[in-house]
């Protein structure tokens, strides 16, 4: 198997699973309970938190643990908008990932919010100009991911940070596909939010960075745990798995990016010549920072992009048709819609995402079996 689908996730990594296996057999306790078997539970959380914001460049308060980014999404979105006494008036992207979009337009619904969505340019790129334009004096947060997860465009988040906080307001970005590939201390960000399982650590596992002086409404109420931002007895075994993880791969991050940035530069120019209608979606990839060093997506016009990846799975090599969370669905992409990829080529999506340990043999191999699929008699496209 030749495993190109990263984004979605990745292995779990052996240091990570060793890291947690003690806190789930005899460091088994509670952190919050006082006695030897819970303080050296509590002792690990601390442990993991630090190393987590060593990582990020912050304070270790501003770190709370989560089940997973969308629910750190979820807890610095409405978290900060919900506390935030300057107004409510949100700016993002219709490009963001749908745990992003979901929290905002519940802030809409329910709360009464009013949303301003940025045009992107054609790449999938947010202007620094855009952002100042769209801000208001009651704009509470602005949310932007770091890169996007279908297309691996890469916002220049320092730039919008100063422009929205220029203004007053707060910016969250949606870090996830960027742990691991790029730079995440010294973004300016308010908020900043991470997966575990996209880095090596148990699905399930996640963070929110909100720095610490901010008022944070929690989404889930009880014991207070997490500096009051996310109560529930933490899980202490997976909050050391993802510091571990998130770790590991900033130690690896230069390396890895120098590497796999050719080889992903190889699979683009070897697709692409496998048919002359074949479309890169996202920043070319001629542009240094602008995309994702691993990543790359297309469109196939009068292909499906699910037979694609089905027809590529037969043959060893695993691939994706754009977001993991919207696998399965006849609907065409969001973000390739944002884009103004018209609704019939924008099923036609397919997305390979090379993680650290892909090699050049291994995209050699799946060029040529990626050519061959392609090659194959059209295939129709449902309609939406």
């Amino acid at each position: 198997m030749i495993y190109l689908d990263t984004a979605a996730t990745a292995p779990v990594r052996r240091e990570a699973l060793e890291a947690a296996w003690p806190y789930l057999t005899g460091t088994f306790g509670n952190p919050s309970s006082h006695h030897p078997v819970g303080e050296a539970a509590a002792a690990g959380l601390a442990d993991a938190r630090a190393r987590a914001a060593a990582v990020l460049g912050v304070r270790r308060s501003d770190v709370a643990f989560t089940a997973g980014g969308t629910e750190a999404a979820n807890l610095a979105i409405k978290g900060l908008a919900l506390a935030s006494p300057r107004g409510k008036h949100l700016v993002t992207a219709a490009t963001e990932h749908d745990a992003v979009l979901a929290s905002i337009d519940y802030l809409h619904r329910v709360h009464g919010f009013e949303v301003t969505f940025l045009e992107v340019a054609p790449d999938g790129a947010v202007s620094p100009e855009a952002l100042r334009e769209a801000l208001r004096e009651d704009t509470t947060l602005v949310s932007l991911a770091l890169a996007n997860n279908e297309i691996g465009t890469v916002h220049d988040i320092p730039a919008l940070a100063e422009v929205a906080h220029a203004s007053g307001a707060l910016l969250h970005t949606d870090a996830v596909q960027a742990a691991g590939w790029l730079e995440l201390r010294g973004l300016g960000a308010d908020a900043l939010t991470l997966s575990g399982h996209k880095l090596g650590a148990p699905k399930g596992s996640g963070l929110a960075m909100i720095r610490g002086r901010l008022p944070v409404e929690p989404l889930v109420h009880g014991g207070g745990q997490e500096n009051g931002r996310r109560s529930g007895t933490e899980n202490v075994a997976f909050a050391v798995a993802l510091a571990t993880a998130l770790e590991l791969a900033e130690t690896e991050r230069i390396e890895a990016t120098e590497r796999l940035r050719p080889l992903r530069d190889l699979l683009v120019r070897l697709v692409l010549e496998a048919r002359e209608d074949m479309l890169l979606t996202g920043a070319d990839v001629d542009r240094p920072g602008a995309r994702l060093p691993g990543h790359a997506s297309f469109c196939v016009p009068g292909r499906s992009g699910e037979s694609i990846v089905l027809d590529l799975a037969e043959q060893g090599v695993i691939s994706s048709s754009g977001s993991a969370c919207a696998a399965g669905s006849d609907e065409p992409s969001h973000v390739l819609l944002a884009l103004g990829i018209p609704h019939e080529v924008a099923q036609t999506a397919v997305r390979f995402t090379l993680g650290p340990r892909t090699t050049a043999a291994e995209v050699e191999e799946a060029a040529t079996v990626i050519a061959e699929v392609l090659s194959r008699g059209r295939k129709a496209v449902r309609a939406g």
